[in-house]
């Protein structure tokens, strides 16, 4: 089975999508990261038609066989990535890539376009979504700072993600839109695994 989830900056993807994996026994495919990557391999000087992309058990990235998943929550990479993530070719070549990797067996993907546009065919969509303020203060938790400065960021991403003129973010129409505002993460992995075994026994009919 191929389960997409996607949703907004915040909304509990990767957190859903890691839990899920583990639960199901699922390779875990993180695109944002996988993007973070290619941002490191552009500084690295290393030509879009060489760039080789793996994803192993726990979402465990591989750049050129190097593991670089702890190198790719750095700061001089988000602006860098950014840049990356809304270049046409770029987006090409990892389409490539994370559809490759779907097709060697069972993958929850998370990120913003994998049921429109990465695997439109998947078994399963889930749209995470949550309220601006909600997924702020989700991120304030986190990382702490100025909470309003915190939204006003939401709100930009939110903007830029849903107006990019490639593969901007919405919901697959065959999505299931799981409104996740005031749910803990237990709640959510549990909607979601009911989720599941309802498409399983869909298509064993």
């Amino acid at each position: 089975m191929r389960i997409a989830i996607d949703g907004p900056a915040a909304a509990g993807k990767t957190t859903l999508a890691r839990s899920l994996a583990q639960a199901l026994g699922y390779l875990f495919v993180p695109t944002g990261a996988m993007y973070r990557a290619a941002a490191l391999a552009c500084k690295r000087g290393v030509a879009l038609g060489d760039l080789d992309l793996q994803v192993r058990e726990g979402g465990r990235i591989l750049l050129q066989g190097e593991d670089v998943t702890d190198r790719l929550s750095s700061p001089d990479l988000d602006d860098l990535s950014s840049q990356v993530a809304v270049d046409s070719r770029v987006r090409k070549r990892l389409v490539e890539i994370q559809r490759a990797i779907a097709a060697g067996g069972d993958v929850v993907m998370e990120g913003r376009d994998i049921g429109t546009v990465v695997l439109p065919d998947a078994e399963l969509k889930i749209y995470l979504w949550a309220t601006e303020e909600e997924r702020a203060r989700r991120r304030h938790r986190e990382q702490g700072g100025d909470f309003a400065q915190i939204l006003a960021g939401i709100r930009r991403r939110d903007e830029r993600d849903s107006t990019r003129p490639d593969s901007p973010l919405r919901p697959a129409p065959d999505a299931v839109v799981l409104d996740t505002t005031g749910m803990g993460p237990e709640e959510v992995l549990a909607q979601a695994l009911k989720l599941v075994e309802e498409r399983r026994a869909h298509l064993a009919r």
